[in-house]
């Protein structure tokens, strides 16, 4: 149900106010406020840390990790093309990871107060205030625990040769989408595929909210119907 008599006031803590939103979430969140700054998620400071991560803190904690993981098949005796292709085909699996939550998971519709609260914190907060640049990567915590649990679903799918590199791709893959994500919202390219992209994805956020739900990739766009009508990638910029 609407909540007919409530708005949110932008000077206070954001997260347990959208969900009093109701069915007005879904147009309140897709009204972008197009701002550098740093919305306040929480009152509570320790909440509130937790929220902020830079972009570089995603390289530097999980590149080692996906050599541990690539150095670990390569120590089972795998010859190193088979490593290396196994590590491959798992960024190509992390492609179609990041289309499809970011097309059923992140972009579910909700209207109760839990549904647009998880929503908001989830990615409302970033279609929102789409230029905050310490809510564009997933927070390391988050991603350790999705991480543990694909590692344990991997290992009991996979031979234990090639796990670990299956593993260390799909978070390679991950690193990549997330250093792309932060660089197609902040970085000016003049030409190139990083400026395709950055067209790409800020039709995504401008005009098309429900096509274009590739971020390193166009592919499964393509392949799955959902790119936006030609005419509506064009001159979609932004500082």
């Amino acid at each position: 149900m609407v909540n007919q008599g409530f708005s949110v006031d932008l000077n206070k803590p954001l997260v347990f106010q959208v969900g009093h939103l109701g069915e007005a979430y879904e147009e309140w969140v897709h009204q972008p406020i197009i701002t550098k700054h740093t919305p306040r998620f929480f009152a509570n400071g320790l909440m509130e840390f937790f929220t902020r991560t830079p972009w570089w803190a995603v390289p530097l904690i999980w590149l080692p990790v996906v050599c541990c993981f690539v150095l670990s098949s390569i120590n089972t005796g795998t010859p190193l093309h088979f490593v290396a292709a196994t590590t491959a085909a798992g960024v190509f699996g992390w492609t179609l990871m990041e289309y499809t939550l970011h097309r059923f998971v992140f972009h579910i519709q909700t209207n109760t107060y839990l549904g647009n609260t998880l929503h908001y914190l989830l990615h409302g907060c970033h279609h929102k205030h789409p230029m905050d640049g310490l809510r564009l990567v997933f927070p390391p915590a988050a991603t350790a625990i999705v991480l543990m649990a694909l590692w344990n679903l991997i290992k009991l799918l996979l031979p234990a040769s090639y796990a670990p590199a299956v593993t260390g791709g799909i978070l390679l893959g991950y690193v990549m989408y997330d250093c792309t994500h932060y660089h197609l919202h902040h970085a000016k390219p003049n030409g190139g595929l990083h400026y395709q992209l950055k067209r790409f994805h800020m039709n995504h956020h401008f005009r098309n909210q429900d096509k274009g739900f590739g971020i390193t990739t166009t592919f499964w766009d393509r392949l799955f119907g959902t790119l936006p009508p030609p005419t509506s990638t064009k001159k979609v910029t932004t500082d």
